[in-house]
């Protein structure tokens, strides 16, 4: 069946944002956790007028990860918020590295050739 340009105006707009179950069931993160995630504030999801919860997509696999960790490593929510910001530091840090790696490269290419 096809869908005419008239009928995709119908659609729901697409969101970058996910509502509590939706985001507890991709997520696979005991609510618990997720509560404490948002008490500490490294969630921090909107609220509708409704008070309803609304998360960020992206925030589907941090939670993952961070879940993963307290478990693997038997630590708290806390403690686990803390070494993902790290992990976060690290990534940013290699990120500019290899930028300033290029950026030197791209000097030294463009001096090589003077005598």
């Amino acid at each position: 069946m096809r869908m005419s340009n008239h009928d995709s105006q119908h659609l729901p707009e697409r969101t970058e944002f996910i509502v509590w179950t939706e985001f507890v069931e991709r997520s696979g993160v005991p609510t618990a956790r997720i509560g404490e995630l948002i008490e500490l504030g490294w969630i921090e999801p909107r609220t509708t007028e409704q008070g309803d919860y609304l998360f960020r997509v992206l925030d589907i696999v941090r939670a993952r990860k961070l879940d993963r960790i307290c478990r693997d490593f038997e630590i708290s929510s806390i403690a686990g918020t803390i070494i993902m910001d790290l992990l976060d530091r690290v990534q940013e840090m290699e990120r500019r590295i290899r930028q300033m790696e290029r950026l030197l490269w791209d000097a030294s290419e463009g001096t090589s050739g003077r005598p």
